[in-house]
């Protein structure tokens, strides 16, 4: 009887051990497994979260999975990475533009200074004074138009220009840009190529467009080594008017493309005595107000090529 009740009994136990000792092993296994996937990823990310809060957008945390396996935690950790680097984009921009705004301001009025203690020097030549004097009248040109640029930016910004869309002929208006620079083609020996329709008709505000023109053109000028090709072509269709600026230039490489349109951004510093870093950025916030578009196609050494886009009135 002994034995037979031993025999029921562990026919019972056994079982239960066995099955309570895989219950066990699968727990511990599951647990380390949400350990390992979830809670020590969330808790990297939380870890990060506390230090961009802090100030640190050089966080990186790196993906659970490989990209053939990766599941919505890799996505939000991949998200958190691309977010922290735009924020460190946008930090380091807003110090930038405070350096910069300093920087252009402090230039020209070192120059007038300079200058004008030197037109109070006795005994000094009447061609130093005029050279004086011209240099003054720069500095002082340049002083201006960089704060015209940042009223006219900070109003395109701020929607405090509300642009007064009419149809006007957008051929003409090229035309009349193209001339302004002619003296500027001759000084630099730059072979100019020109196709343009002899009409196409764009509804916007005609003097903001004529920013964006004189902007493209000027930089095409400026960034081309004398004895290079500008080219401007205008084509149109039923719906958009396409305008392409460009040039054998320095070009420009990806990072330089990815900042141009940014406030105060010159990728090529040989050229910054010659602008302030605006201009592009205006032509940005002109061409979204105008329900246009703008496209930068570059390359280091080889030169630039800007597609601006419209819809045709």
């Amino acid at each position: 009887v002994n034995r037979m009740e031993w025999g029921a009994f562990g026919q019972t136990i056994v079982p239960m051990v066995y099955w309570g000792m895989v219950a066990v092993i699968l727990t511990l296994f599951t647990r380390r497994k949400i350990r390992a996937v979830y809670e020590e990823p969330m808790h990297r990310l939380a870890e990060a979260t506390s230090r961009v809060a802090h100030g640190d957008f050089s966080v990186y945390v790196p993906a659970t999975h490989i990209m053939e396996k990766r599941d919505y935690l890799d996505v939000m950790i991949m998200d958190f990475n691309k977010m922290v680097e735009e924020l460190g984009s946008i930090e380091t921009l807003k110090t930038d533009f405070v350096s910069n705004v300093s920087h252009e301001m402090k230039t020209p009025i070192a120059i007038i200074k300079n200058y004008a203690e030197l037109l109070q020097a006795e005994h000094i030549l009447e061609e130093q004074r005029t050279e004086y004097a011209k240099n003054i009248e720069e500095a002082a040109m340049r002083l201006s138009n960089l704060i015209s640029n940042i009223l006219k930016l900070n109003k395109l910004e701020n929607q405090r220009i509300t642009p007064k869309a009419e149809p006007y002929d957008v051929c003409r208006q090229l035309c009349e840009c193209i001339l302004q620079y002619e003296d500027a083609w001759d000084e630099k020996d730059l072979d100019l190529e020109i196709e343009i329709e002899d009409s196409a008709v764009v509804e916007a505000e005609e003097s903001l467009l004529e920013l964006v023109w004189n902007n493209l053109l000027s930089n095409a000028v400026k960034f081309t080594e004398p004895g290079g090709t500008i080219t401007v072509k205008q084509t149109s269709d039923e719906r958009v008017v396409k305008v392409t600026v460009s040039d054998t230039g320095c070009g420009m490489d990806r990072d330089s493309v990815k900042h141009i349109f940014d406030k105060f951004y010159q990728g090529d510093t040989s050229h910054s005595k010659e602008g302030n870093g605006l201009g592009l950025a205006l032509v940005k916030r002109v061409l979204e107000l105008s329900d246009g578009d703008i496209q930068v196609f570059s390359e280091k050494g080889k030169g630039s090529t800007f597609v601006v886009t419209l819809p045709a009135a």
